[in-house]
């Protein structure tokens, strides 16, 4: 389930990358290959808590890099905080 989240949020993001500058495209890009990296490590690990710490270090990672990008260039692009639905977002 994770994995086809990862999936269609990576769909929606092709296609509103064509809204965003390259700079900014660049660092969100970083930190999706960043947060992948990160989730490979956390599927190679046996279930618990370690396991768990590791899949939401990757939402953290991935999801501050979406903020980021999106304080480099707000050009209608909607970030998690704005919505409040990102995993690592308070609800």
């Amino acid at each position: 389930m994770r994995k086809m989240f990862i999936t269609l949020a990576a769909t929606s993001a092709l296609a509103l990358g064509a809204c965003q500058s390259p700079a900014a495209d660049k660092v969100e890009d970083q930190a999706e290959a960043q947060a992948e990296v990160i989730d490979d490590q956390a599927d190679a690990m046996p279930e618990g808590p370690a396991k768990e710490a590791m899949e939401n270090k990757a939402d953290v990672v991935e999801e501050m890099g979406e903020e980021k990008a999106n304080a480099m260039d707000d050009n209608g692009e909607i970030a998690p905080s704005e919505t409040g639905v990102g995993d690592t977002q308070k609800k």
